[in-house]
């Protein structure tokens, strides 16, 4: 039986729609809160710059550490990244595979990215 290739176009973008939608909040909440946490560390900073409780010789710890804030930031992200674009790989070979398995006759095991390697 042949593979309706209009369908499977549409199955794939609702898989990885479904996965998109659900990581872009996870995306979105965890990055407000940082942030905002980031730039009220930002404000701390400037605000003890200002008033000489951070003098010149511990403005550059204090520096380092929203670099370091920014940093973690940026990696933690990248993280999240890698995981949605895995799950969206899994989701579109699992729409595939069960497409071909179905038009086919046989049982195709599922590929998924991620969990062996």
């Amino acid at each position: 039986m042949p593979l309706d290739i209009s369908q499977l176009v549409l199955d794939m973008q609702a898989a990885a729609t479904s996965v998109l939608k659900a990581d872009v909040t996870t995306f979105r909440g965890f990055s407000d809160r940082q942030l905002k946490a980031i730039a009220q560390q930002a404000e701390l900073v400037r605000l003890g710059i200002t008033t000489g409780q951070i003098t010149d010789e511990t403005r550059e710890f204090f520096l380092d550490g929203l670099e370091d804030m920014a940093l973690s930031f940026a990696r933690t992200l990248r993280g999240l990244l890698i995981a949605t674009v895995e799950k969206v790989w899994n989701a579109l070979v699992g729409v595939l595979w069960k497409a071909i398995s179905t038009a086919t006759g046989l049982i195709l095991p599922i590929p998924t990215l991620g969990a062996d390697r």
